[in-house]
């Protein structure tokens, strides 16, 4: 598999594994606006 290429100044979606909010960033979110969780790029497969 390989990893998607992308413009690293473009948005990409990135998923709170917490509470499942959704946020469009640039740059990866330290913590969920929401809830305060852990975020992940959507565009990579969690291994």
């Amino acid at each position: 598999m390989r990893d998607p290429e992308y413009d690293l100044d473009e948005e990409r979606p990135y998923e709170c594994f917490e509470c499942g909010t959704v946020v469009n960033a640039a740059e990866t979110p330290d913590r969920c606006p929401r809830c305060g969780g852990e975020m992940r790029n959507r565009l990579l497969p969690i291994e």
